[in-house]
């Protein structure tokens, strides 16, 4: 396990930590060792996303910024594991390469295929997150990323949605064993963040917020508006299900209307964001309608959140995300570009290194030629009242989650 820090038990001293905290070092951590996550064959969680999305923001310059540290991930031990998933479960997964017939726990279905060291490589992606929590909490720098985690789904006992191990559950278990007092979880991924949510449902230190397309059309089937938490966690889970079809305007919108105002009344210590990109327009597995430059807003919406709230403590995760030359690689170059403290222009043209290497691996998409797709990301914010289906699911979590908060759900002030 990663070495703790000294609790902080009071938030008074969480709040001075923040503030003389460095203000300009940033962790990325990736090795191409993390590729090893493989669901083989054809599988949508191709992890050709990765290594493309690192090649396009390596020959943009992204990594020359001088605020960005490259680290290489460790190996998350099992008594991390235990935080969240049971020691049965995770046999199961050690167990399963040898004997896939006998695995059960969710292991060797269509979603959920069996590969070589699929313990050591889901460890690896686990261990990834917590290094990058660690550089957060231990004053080492603002922000750490990881995407190649994000793998939301995975449940205490159970293999789901391509996810063997939670690692954002296990981040934020890490975290508050480290004294943090309030954590908040947001996920903008397009499917609903069951896996996290269900980790945390009664534990009042820790805010989940997910908006994804409706659980009525799209797996996990989970996800409504009045799951809002349980016993001591009453009004510390936050869904936005959002109607198929959803473009950047009615996305933006929602999210405005709901996520800063629930930050600010939870005023957590750390913000961790899963930033699955599958909301996108031209996903195959899923039906909203986001552009890249609506995505780009999103990042940016909150790293301004998490400066404003959290004195920059920001823990930056991968997800979801199966267009995996048009949109992944694009998606998160503008994701790290933000993280590390350079955005990249949106009408910047993709360098003819990257295409080459996308026309040597015979992939059947177009590669895209500008890190735009030319959408003003502007939305319309949120009012009371609204006729359409985005407002009414507006209101509908507002009305569920907001007085949980001591939020007014019907005044956009808050």
């Amino acid at each position: 396990m990663l070495d703790a820090n000294p609790s902080i038990e009071r938030r008074q001293k969480v709040r001075i930590a923040t503030v003389c905290r460095m203000s300009d070092a940033v962790a990325v951590i990736w090795d191409d060792a993390m590729l090893e996550y493989d669901l083989g064959g054809d599988h949508p969680l191709h992890p050709i996303r990765l290594e493309l999305t690192i090649a396009l923001a390596r020959t943009l310059g992204v990594f020359e910024a001088p605020a960005i540290t490259r680290l290489a991930p460790i190996v998350a031990d099992e008594e991390l594991l235990h935080r969240i998933h049971t020691p049965a479960y995770i046999d199961a997964v050690k167990r399963a390469p040898h004997d896939p017939y006998g695995a059960g726990h969710g292991l060797g279905t269509p979603d959920n295929p069996i590969f070589d060291r699929m313990h050591e490589a889901s460890s690896l992606i686990v261990g990834g997150s917590i290094q990058a929590a660690e550089w957060v909490w231990s004053g080492k720098g603002d922000h750490a990323a990881n995407i190649a985690g994000g793998l939301h789904h995975a449940m205490a006992d159970n293999a789901s949605g391509f996810c063997v191990y939670n690692d954002p559950a296990l981040a934020i278990s890490w975290l508050l064993g480290q004294g943090a007092q309030r954590i908040a979880y947001v996920d903008v991924d397009v499917h609903h963040g069951d896996g996290v949510q269900a980790a945390f449902y009664d534990d009042p230190r820790v805010l989940t917020i997910s908006l994804h397309q409706s659980p009525l059309s799209l797996f996990p089937g989970t996800g409504f508006p009045e799951e809002t938490g349980r016993g001591e966690g009453i009004g510390t889970s936050i869904n936005v299900a959002l109607p198929p079809r959803t473009d950047d305007g009615g996305w933006l919108r929602a999210f405005h209307s709901v996520v800063p105002s629930a930050l600010r009344a939870f005023a957590p210590d750390v913000l961790v964001s899963q930033c699955g990109c599958d909301a996108h327009r031209d996903d195959p597995l899923a039906d909203l309608a986001l552009s890249i430059d609506g995505q780009r807003a999103s990042y940016g919406a909150m790293h301004d959140l998490a400066h404003e709230i959290c004195g920059g403590r920001w823990l930056i995760l991968g997800g979801g995300g199966y267009g995996l030359v048009r949109c992944v690689p694009r998606a998160w170059t503008h994701l790290l570009a933000i993280v590390g403290g350079r955005p990249v222009d949106p009408e910047t043209t993709i360098p003819a290194e990257w295409l080459e290497d996308v026309h040597k691996r015979k992939l059947r998409a177009i590669p895209p030629t500008r890190m735009t797709e030319d959408e003003s990301a502007a939305y319309t914010p949120w009012e009371p009242g609204g006729a359409d289906a985005i407002d009414a699911a507006i209101q509908r979590t507002r009305r569920a989650s907001f007085p949980l908060l001591g939020l007014d759900p019907d005044d956009p002030r808050d």
